[in-house]
């Protein structure tokens, strides 16, 4: 595999004592109205160690570059105490992707704000994030409002009415305003009717409730392509017949496989060649990752997500010493974790169409078996919710994500069916 774009780790000089390990990380990303990436946050999973040298290291990987191949140069806000704020900011003034979360109870602290006076006019990004502090009746806050260039709202924490009317004052302001804790799809549906410039929150994951599920044409045409896949057990050269009419698709396989990325050690001609180098049931997974990745009418972050479930859940499984065929099915049923909200259908109705295997299927509907605890482990994982275990445990699963998340970025610049 090709190093290059190595995983964001810790790049601090000898003696210093900080060992050279992944960030305990998660990028969570802030949507537009059209489902495209406004902003990630970069989120730190609580009780991952030492806060201040979790915030040193995190500084160091924004220095050498590393961050930035994260959030694939995105623009992109972080949370830093009040002491680097204060003392190491200077790093910031020279990536202007990058910002800074800023917490209300700053106006409070006249050296912090005069140096977030001076940020501000250098051009730094600095996002309040207000929750459901009244934007109005403190004079410090007030100050505080006139540095930031973005304010994030609590939309579990605000009514509906008050959401909508701070929102509105606060862009009538000239500020960007975030919906942030928008995690179902009703407050979804009403943040789209407000001034907003993003929406964050657990909405992207879930699907929508529909009374009647009806599958579009080419939700119905990658279903079939599924089934077939699963019903005819394929060996290479039917894998190979069964998308030889899809040249679309071929050639972003081929395409893939054969980046530089993968450093194969010759180049792969056809699919029958690719499974037999890769063997059929990886390749199979290969043709998933593809055709859903092609889902033009789905958010790219949402494919994106699905693709670093896939690879977490797969690595998850080698890292639990599962033998090569689970650790195959482990990618297809994290892959699949998310097939309900990509066809915006019930998981069970969408499931009814394939012919998967009984531990997949039970992971996904029933939540029991070997891949639903994978399962489990990622959704805390993706919601930060790994506090009080061990150290050594939240280091594994920072690994797993961070090349998770590097594999699914290069696999989806093959498969987006968009431009580049």
């Amino acid at each position: 595999m090709n190093h290059s774009t190595a995983s964001p780790r810790s790049t601090e000089p000898a003696g210093s004592g900080l060992p050279d390990q992944p960030l305990p990380v998660v990028r969570s990303p802030m949507l537009d109205r059209d489902r495209q990436l406004f902003a990630y946050e970069v989120m730190f999973q609580r009780g991952a160690g030492d806060d201040a040298a979790l915030m040193q290291r995190v500084l160091s990987t924004i220095t050498d570059g590393a961050l930035t191949r994260l959030v694939r140069g995105n623009r992109t806000f972080l949370t830093l105490s009040r002491e680097l704020l204060l003392e190491r900011t200077d790093v910031l003034l020279h990536q202007p992707r990058f910002g800074v979360v800023l917490s209300p109870a700053f106006a409070d602290d006249e050296p912090l704000l005069e140096r977030l006076r001076l940020l501000a006019q250098r051009g730094c990004l600095l996002l309040l994030d207000m929750g459901d502090t009244p934007p109005s009746g403190s004079a410090r806050l007030e100050a505080l409002l006139q540095i930031v260039q973005f304010v994030r709202l609590d939309a579990s924490r605000l009514s509906p009415e008050e959401l909508g009317a701070r929102s509105r004052r606060l862009h009538e302001r000239g500020l960007w305003v975030v919906a942030g804790q928008v995690d179902d799809h009703a407050t979804y549906h009403r943040c789209l009717e407000l001034p907003l410039h993003a929406i964050q929150g657990r909405y992207l994951l879930i699907p929508d409730e529909v009374e009647v599920p009806v599958l579009s044409a080419n939700r119905l045409s990658i279903l079939r392509l599924m089934r077939s896949l699963e019903e005819r057990n394929p060996g290479p050269v039917e894998l190979g017949d069964i998308i030889r009419d899809d040249a679309v698709l071929s050639y972003k396989l081929l395409s893939c496989v054969n980046s530089a990325y993968f450093a194969l050690p010759r180049q792969l001609k056809s699919v029958q060649q690719a499974a037999i180098f890769f063997g059929v049931t990886r390749m199979r997974n290969w043709i998933y990752t593809m055709t859903l990745g092609g889902m033009d009418d789905r958010p790219p972050e949402l494919l994106r997500a699905a693709l670093i479930r896939a690879q977490m859940c797969e690595k998850l499984a080698e890292a639990e010493s599962m033998p090569r065929e689970q650790r195959e099915l482990a990618f297809t049923a994290g892959l699949f974790s998310l097939l309900d909200t990509l066809m915006c259908a019930p998981m069970e109705f969408v499931l009814a169409q394939l012919p998967l295997v009984p531990e997949i299927r039970e992971a996904l509907v029933e939540q029991r078996g070997p891949y639903a605890e994978l399962l489990e482990q990622i959704c805390a994982w993706e919601a930060g919710e790994l506090a009080g275990q061990q150290a050594q445990r939240i280091q594994r699963m920072a690994a797993i994500y961070l090349k998770a998340t590097q594999w699914a970025d290069q696999v989806y610049a093959h498969a987006d069916p968009q431009p580049h």
